[in-house]
């Protein structure tokens, strides 16, 4: 029998290792934004895998990724004022895993799904509700910037015992029950109706002073005129606009000139 090829033994080995590598894995790549949270037999390891190529153990070591970049959740929320008022919001939340705390987000709970919905929807819930309590319905929509920097501190501080940071929070479209819309309508009507007519009646007494002055202002004009007028002044008041005829009086026999008989006897003296 003729021996077999040595060439063809060592393919066969490298064919069969090249089988056992892609079948059994012995290494694992972790992507940008990623954490490798490696486990032997199921046990999560200390060690956190970052971004590259790692060795494993084939069988016995498994590695579940993470990721650590911002995510953006929102969700629908409700809550009570401090005046019992019902308040609506879309809470938009933007979180991340701690990096070098991935292997302890997994083993506590889980995947980033898991996160969300065991840790950051009751959380967003129990902090909206604790904030929204401390002001009037009044006060959270001036006062929109404190209850917003209210919610966001307690919230990185209840979330931060999960591992897992806040970068960002936005109370989107706050609004109330369509009976307290309704009344906050009709409180504004009212005090725009009370501040025209307040300014009608501030109106109507400038106009009544300012008529006031007016009639005092006619009344000295007539007593100053009343002092100054003599009957010097108004026999030259009388030669400027006498135009050169004589008033006609109607008699029995025609029309005659009016003539003043004292002046006619001084003439003729």
């Amino acid at each position: 029998m003729k021996s077999t090829n040595p060439s063809i033994f060592a393919a066969a080995i490298a064919i069969l290792l090249l089988i056992i590598t892609i079948a059994f894995k012995p290494f694992v790549i972790v992507n940008a934004g990623e954490r490798g949270v490696i486990m032997q037999f199921g046990q999560v390891q200390e060690q956190v895998l970052g971004e590259g190529l790692h060795l494993i153990v084939p069988i016995v070591n498994t590695v579940k990724k993470l990721s650590i970049r911002v995510q953006k959740h929102q969700v629908p929320a409700q809550a009570a004022s401090k005046d019992l008022q019902d308040v609506f919001t879309d809470v938009a939340l933007n979180w991340h895993i701690i990096p070098e705390q991935a292997n302890r987000v997994f083993q506590q709970i889980g995947a980033e799904s898991e996160v969300v919905q065991r840790i950051i929807n009751p959380a967003i819930e129990e902090v909206l509700k604790a904030v929204m309590a401390l002001y009037t319905a009044e006060q959270i929509i001036t006062k929109r910037g404190e209850v917003k920097a209210g919610i966001d501190e307690q919230l990185q501080t209840r979330l931060a015992q999960y591992n897992i940071a806040v970068d960002g929070i936005s109370l989107v479209n706050i609004h109330f029950s369509q009976r307290f819309s309704e009344a906050v309508e009709a409180k504004q009507i009212a005090e725009q109706d009370a501040k025209r007519a307040e300014f009608l009646a501030q109106k109507a007494t400038q106009e009544a002073l300012a008529e006031v002055n007016r009639a005092k202002g006619q009344a000295e004009a007539q007593r100053l005129l009343r002092e100054n007028l003599t009957s010097e002044i108004l026999q030259k008041q009388a030669i400027e606009k006498w135009d050169g005829h004589f008033p006609m009086v109607l008699g029995g026999n025609g029309a005659i000139p009016f003539i003043n008989i004292d002046q006619e006897d001084a003439l003729t003296r």
